[in-house]
């Protein structure tokens, strides 16, 4: 196990995405922030705090989605997926969105993602933020525009977002 992002290293990680954000969005006037259940939730949860801080905009888009029926791999999963509750209280038609996940894998998770937000409207543009980048495991034509680590792993490495006691990121092997 190696220790990717300390606590400190987290923070910091998320303040320069936030800080980004905020650079290419302004005060989100015409974007709303998404975040993909269920680990992308609790990064988004925590950067739409952090830029509502800094643009003192309470009034900030910010949905939840399930992608669950989604996926391309539903049927191949044991037992029976229960899926998220969607939570976007308003309209993306039109609207740029930023896509927030924890890590950039192979890409078939934002694929659904971007399925799922389809169905809800047409957004002008879509943007992806994952905090950390497995760049050499894509099967799909996926990159994301805001990365918070971009790590080399092998299959068999797995990347975990810890939350409890304290934020950190691991990379594990086997």
């Amino acid at each position: 196990m190696k220790v990717l992002l300390n606590a400190q290293e987290f923070e910091i990680t998320l303040q320069r995405i936030a800080y980004e954000l905020v650079e290419h969005h302004d005060n989100f006037e015409e974007t709303a922030i998404i975040g993909i259940q269920p680990r992308g939730v609790l990064l988004s949860d925590r950067l739409v705090g952090i830029i509502r801080a800094i643009t003192g905009n309470d009034a900030l888009r910010y949905g939840k989605l399930d992608i669950t029926f989604h996926r391309d791999d539903l049927h191949t999963r044991a037992g029976m997926q229960v899926p998220s509750v969607n939570d976007i209280p308003f309209s993306i038609e039109g609207r740029k969105l930023v896509l927030i996940d924890d890590v950039l894998h192979t890409g078939r998770t934002i694929r659904a993602a971007m399925d799922a937000v389809l169905a809800y409207g047409r957004p002008s543009k879509i943007e992806l933020l994952s905090l950390v980048d497995r760049k050499f495991s894509r099967e799909l034509p996926v990159q994301a525009d805001y990365t918070g680590r971009s790590i080399d792993t092998i299959a068999t490495q797995r990347v975990l977002v810890e939350w409890e006691p304290e934020p950190r990121v691991l990379l594990i092997d086997g």
